[in-house]
């Protein structure tokens, strides 16, 4: 209504910038909220890493969809402004969603690693530093055994200890762990079965 006032107390020839001057300023202004908005999520999100102690590498494919959605839904709000009908729009909208949950069920498998990932420094099953020896959910049936040497986004790794040569590592996909039974050893406490070191024999020792 007050747009509709100052226009008609306008020249005709400041007519034709306001027409210009109006949706720029509004997409101007979803721009910086836009990324207003990103700064604050992301500094929540690194503050809640810092708070909880998750993973640097974790917070990449989180900051990713952040980014992602945030720009998605700005440039929709900027392409209304410029006059793209709400048809249009959905159209697009509901090709991009189709386009992304194809790739979603193509990347299911690398996803699921990311996820098992995130709860396994979250809920803290084991360590770096344990043993850990996966077994079948139904018979028990004894898999790999070995010590947690590092946790990524995708692979936990092993220290295979159930062969005799060293320096072997097993490279188990995050998923896999979750579908398993897993029996642990915190890092120090002794395998069952294993070798201890005998004492040194004295000089009178036979």
């Amino acid at each position: 209504m007050m747009l509709a006032r100052l226009k008609t107390g306008l020249p005709p020839w400041m007519l034709d910038w306001l027409e210009i001057i109006v949706p720029a300023a509004q997409i101007l202004l979803i721009v910086l909220v836009a990324l207003l908005l990103h700064h604050l999520l992301r500094r929540l999100i690194f503050r809640a890493s810092d708070h909880y102690q998750f993973p640097h590498e974790l917070l990449k494919p989180i900051n990713g969809v952040v980014r992602w959605l945030i720009l998605g839904s700005a440039t929709l709000l900027a392409l209304e402004r410029l006059g793209v009908s709400a048809g249009v729009l959905w159209t697009a909208f509901t090709g991009f969603a189709a386009v992304g949950a194809v790739a979603f069920f193509a990347a299911w498998s690398v996803l699921s690693n990311i996820f098992c990932a995130f709860l396994i420094f979250t809920a803290g099953p084991f360590r770096v530093g344990d043993h850990i020896e996966l077994l079948d959910s139904n018979t028990e049936k004894p898999g790999p055994l070995g010590r947690v040497v590092d946790i990524n986004l995708l692979y936990t790794t092993l220290e295979d200890t159930s062969t005799p040569a060293r320096g072997s590592l097993l490279q188990i996909p995050n998923a896999l762990i979750f579908q398993r039974v897993v029996r642990r050893w915190r890092a120090g406490t002794p395998l069952p079965g294993a070798k201890t070191p005998s004492a040194p024999e004295g000089p009178g020792g036979g």
